[in-house]
């Protein structure tokens, strides 16, 4: 980079707003305007690791690292960077087992961010567990990244994910932290800088960050396309191109073939 690019850099970094606790979590206060710093992502994985024995799926720390990835990537944090509120009142992750399920609670500077709920070993219903041969959404996600490899993240690409989301999780909302909120920031930020973000840094690992999952159905696929379709410029999408409509589509026409 030349003399001359350096300030033109700094003042494009100065115009960008780093992921925040707030952007995410439903969080109050101060937390809320903190940035995700790496430091406290490394903190809730450890925390998750030390009580859980594993980091958890859908859980405050892959959420967390995504978001910290993302900052460090567009130069808004620093590897080492820890957030006062991380460092002064820490992170916590306690669980307890209710009616035949484990819940996780996680918590950040004393603020509840994360409560999840997952069956204990012995206790699923028949209908709880996913089929190992059907292709789910957290799957099908992680396709449309490998497919569509260094696309960057448009408005059309979060509201699609937004969707998929919402279909695998059965709520009518963003979830806070998940991927559909990380996508919206990122189809938010790019067009104010030259370092992009790619549907490949959102979508990789999709199925670990989903809070629940599912097998996808037809009808999953179609309001994945609908959203898509709605967002672009030209309300218009081929099934055939890379897409995440087209790779919730071939995933459901692969489950309906099974």
């Amino acid at each position: 980079m030349s003399q001359k690019q350096l300030p033109e850099k700094a003042a494009e970094i100065e115009q960008l707003d780093p992921i925040k606790y707030g952007d995410v979590f439903n969080v109050q206060g101060e937390l809320a305007s903190r940035p995700i710093a790496p430091r406290d992502a490394a903190a809730m994985q450890a925390a998750e690791n030390m009580v859980i024995g594993k980091t958890l799926k859908g859980g405050s720390a892959a959420v967390m690292e995504s978001a910290a990835a993302l900052n460090e990537r567009l130069g808004l944090s620093g590897h080492n960077n820890a957030s006062n509120v991380g460092r002064e009142e820490g992170v916590t992750v306690s669980q307890k087992t209710l009616h035949g399920s484990r819940v996780v609670t996680e918590a950040i500077g004393g603020q509840v961010v994360r409560e999840l709920s997952e069956a204990v070993v012995g206790s699923e219903t028949p209908g709880a567990v996913l089929d190992k041969d059907s292709v789910t959404i957290g799957e099908a996600l992680e396709a449309a990244a490998l497919s569509m490899g260094d696309k960057t993240v448009d408005q059309s690409d979060a509201s699609a994910i937004q969707a998929a989301e919402m279909r695998a999780t059965g709520r009518n909302l963003t979830q806070p932290g998940g991927v559909g909120a990380l996508a919206q920031s990122a189809a938010t930020q790019n067009p104010k800088t030259t370092n992009k973000t790619t549907i490949s840094d959102i979508l990789k690992d999709a199925s670990e960050k989903l809070e629940r999952d599912k097998c996808v159905t037809r009808e999953d696929a179609e309001r994945v396309i609908d959203a898509e379709i709605r967002n672009k410029p030209d309300q218009n999408i081929t099934p055939t191109l890379p897409g995440i409509g087209a790779s919730m589509a071939a995933a459901a026409t692969l489950n309906q073939n099974k």
